[in-house]
């Protein structure tokens, strides 16, 4: 592609930006250092904790900076996808950055852009792009600590170039994009300990035994210290509608008592791992503990088993693993509440696998199947059908998202409502949500 670059408007570098996929393919971390010397190394002037996994890195990112903020740190926090807006991928102290901010960063990396391949070089990914700009975005913004999400990978993820982050955590792994990190458990553990930096602390979810053992080779080979989580220093006290309370230990030393707003067990581990590192990290921070307990109790990941109003839940869950949490949780609730369900799914996953999981391990009193919008949408007559064949009986169709969303929440009467199947179902549902509520 020919690079002209003009002053631009920010509708106009988003459409820019979300044009890139059509024009370019994957790099090789020598092409984004290379652009980061032209941007004369942002990253090194940052304090950046790398967080690569499967499952949990939103959760665990954010109960990161929720407990560096409540120790009176500002805190950059770098994630993926955005829901409703891209510039929801760069918070500084829980805040989008503005849309002027924006289009600063676009602007500079731009220009390096145009210098590099003016040189023979090729444009930068979509990631790519949206990490460089970030990774502006936090320098300039004078960030004390940066919290930073790996994409789909680890090994060969753009934010991989980071070369000497204060800790490297590495959260639960399970089978997701086999076509391109690998088809077992041993593969996809190797591409995500990728991470791990020379004697640079690792903290990892010791629970999947084969995914552990490779973490730790690779640890060991870097001679890297590494703790790994596992769950028996964790033990759930109590569980209901506004979230858990439970004991963490480490070690000999005394059990401390953590509370999240998540009404999801899994949210433990997540939490535990963050808390984990914040231990292991205290000599940096010097956070005192009672600040680091108030964070994990502040903290909150939008549309990752996040109850958006009373008894209302939505959840991004649309991979195996994220799915059969997901249910574990709703069947737990189950016990004591009607249990409704919204769906939607894109066209690229395993859509009817999820759904006769879904109908199997909760039996839900109702379904309420709806479409997203894009290129990527199921019908939701399709999905209704695909329902029906799994055993639910009341199911329904609505379309859009919003007016389904309306109707099972009116469906629900005293029960709960989860909304699942897709992140950009989560995403219309924010923005339906944000909208019905300005207008009130």
């Amino acid at each position: 592609m020919r690079m002209r670059i003009k002053r631009v408007n920010y509708e106009e570098a988003v459409n820019y930006i979300e044009e890139i996929p059509k024009f370019t393919k994957k790099t090789a971390l020598d092409h984004t250092r290379r652009l980061l010397d032209l941007l004369d190394h942002p990253e090194r002037d940052l304090k950046i904790i790398h967080v690569a996994g499967t499952n949990g890195k939103g959760s665990v990112c954010s109960f990161l900076n929720s407990m560096l903020m409540e120790g009176g740190y500002r805190c950059g926090l770098f994630t993926s996808p955005h829901l409703v807006k891209i510039n929801e991928r760069y918070l500084i102290n829980g805040q989008m950055a503005d849309d002027e901010t924006f289009l600063k960063a676009f602007q500079r990396v731009m220009e390096a852009v145009k210098t590099a391949m003016a040189q023979g070089d090729t444009h930068p990914t979509y990631f790519e792009t949206l990490l460089l700009m970030g990774l502006l975005i936090f320098r300039d913004a004078r960030v004390d600590y940066l919290i930073l999400e790996t994409g789909m990978g680890g090994r060969l993820d753009a934010t991989n170039v980071v070369e000497r982050p204060l800790a490297c955590i590495i959260t639960s792994i399970s089978l997701d994009h086999t076509e391109y990190l690998g088809d077992t458990i041993e593969k996809i553990a190797g591409e995500k300990a990728g991470i791990i930096k020379p004697k640079i602390p690792v903290i990892y979810d010791g629970h999947c035994r084969e995914a552990a053992a490779v973490i730790r080779r690779r640890a060991q080979e870097l001679d890297s210290p590494a703790y790994g989580l596992t769950e028996d220093m964790y033990t759930m006290e109590k569980a209901d509608r506004r979230g858990l309370r439970f004991q963490f230990r480490y070690g000999q030393e005394p059990a401390e008592t953590l509370e999240i707003s998540s009404i999801a067990e899994y949210q433990m581990m997540n939490a535990s791992l963050a808390y984990f590192t914040m231990k292991k990290l205290m000599p940096v921070h010097g956070i005192p503990k009672d600040a680091l307990v108030r964070g994990i109790r502040r903290a909150s990941w939008p549309c990752r088993m996040e109850t958006v109003m009373d008894g209302v839940i939505i959840d991004g869950a649309h991979n195996e693993d994220g799915v059969a949490q997901f249910i574990r949780t709703a069947a737990h609730f189950k016990k004591e509440n009607e249990i409704t369900i919204l769906f939607s799914a894109v066209s690229d996953k395993r859509y009817p696998d999820m759904i006769r999981e879904i109908a199997e391990g909760i039996h839900p009193q109702r379904v309420i199947v709806t479409e997203i919008a894009g290129d990527r949408r199921v019908s939701a007559e399709e999905l209704k059908e695909l329902f029906r064949k799994a055993g639910c009986r009341d199911v329904r169709s609505e379309v859009p998202a919003g007016a389904a969303f309306d109707t099972a929440c009116r469906l629900k009467g005293e029960g709960m409502l989860f909304c699942v199947g897709s992140l950009y179902l989560a995403g219309e549902l924010k923005d339906w949500i944000a909208k019905e509520t300005e207008t009130c």
